[in-house]
């Protein structure tokens, strides 16, 4: 018996090591995509839903989910542990007003040796606003605390949506 159950298990080790992913690994793979992208307080970004994308140090990125403003106070995008998070006001959200980063933070959550930079000097501006959503545009420079090093945050825009009445 044994002679014959070690070489069926090595037969299965190297048949399962050598084919492609099998289903149980691929829907383990597909349930740690759909909670990275649905965190909780968190919705999955879209083209014509919430939106969010910057240049970060010459670097594109762009949220994959956004956390509704609401619950924040903030207007939070979130890339795999990366973001940003705007100054959120429903009432200053008019076309046309901005927000001065001076007295209103914005915070930029990267992986790096920093993790949390904070930007004072930059704006945010409302471009469009409708009883179903609000759009606008940011840029600013971010600094680290006790570090002399700066980040450049440019062609920032942003989209959120409205709750339902």
């Amino acid at each position: 018996m044994k002679k014959i159950f070690i070489p069926f298990i090595t037969i299965l080790i190297f048949t399962n090591c050598n084919s492609p992913k099998n289903k149980a690994v691929e829907q383990a793979e597909q349930i740690q995509n759909a909670m990275k992208e649905n965190k909780p307080g968190y919705v999955p970004t879209s083209a014509d839903g919430f939106f969010m994308k910057a240049t970060i140090d010459g670097k594109k990125w762009e949220a994959t989910s956004m956390m509704a403003p609401e619950a924040p106070a903030r207007i939070v995008g979130d890339n795999n542990g990366e973001g940003i998070s705007l100054p959120y006001d429903r009432r200053s959200m008019v076309v046309g007003d901005e927000t001065n980063f001076e007295n209103s933070a914005v915070d930029l959550f990267l992986n790096d040796d920093v993790v949390i930079w904070g930007g004072h000097k930059g704006q945010m501006k409302i471009t469009k606003v409708d009883e179903k959503s609000a759009e606008g545009t940011f840029y600013f420079t971010a600094s680290g605390n006790d570090t002399n090093k700066t980040i450049e945050v440019t062609d920032g825009f942003f989209r959120i949506l409205f709750p339902k009445k």
